[in-house]
C-alpha cells in the first residue's frame, strides 16, 4: 500500500497551492480520503474529508470556503485545492485513507510565508 502526497511547496500569503495524494496497493473507491495537516508541537488535525463516492465533503471551520477536496477514482487520486493561503496554514499536509484499514501518507511540507 502506497499513498504519496506531492504538490507542497514555499507560497505566500494569498496564494495557491493544489496538493495530490496518489494511491496504490488498494481498492481507492472504497475508501474516504482525508487530508490532515501538522505543525511541531501539535496533534495532527483534520482538515477536510470526503466520500468514497465524492458525494459527501467536510471541512475544518478555518479553511472552509478556501480549500476544496477532490478525488478522481479513475486515477486513485485525492486533491487538496488551497487558495487564500494564510500563515497559518503552515505545516506538513498528510493524506487519509479509510476503510476497513486505515493507510497514511508520508506527507508534503506547505510552508505560507510573508
Amino acid at each position: 500500500v502506497h499513498l504519496v502526497e506531492s504538490g507542497g511547496g514555499l507560497v505566500q500569503p494569498g496564494g495557491s497551492l493544489r496538493l495530490s495524494c496518489e494511491a496504490s496497493g488498494f481498492t481507492f473507491s472504497t475508501y474516504a480520503m482525508s487530508w490532515f495537516r501538522q505543525v511541531p508541537g501539535k496533534e495532527r488535525e483534520l482538515v477536510a474529508a470526503i466520500s468514497s463516492s465524492s458525494r459527501t465533503t467536510n471541512y475544518q471551520g478555518s479553511v472552509k470556503g478556501r480549500f476544496t477536496i477532490s478525488r478522481d477514482n479513475a486515477k486513485n487520486t485525492v486533491y487538496l485545492r488551497m487558495n487564500s493561503l494564510l500563515p497559518e496554514d503552515t505545516g506538513v499536509y498528510y493524506c487519509k485513507a479509510t476503510a476497513a484499514r486505515e493507510y497514511w501518507g508520508q506527507g508534503t511540507q506547505v510552508t505560507v510565508y510573508s
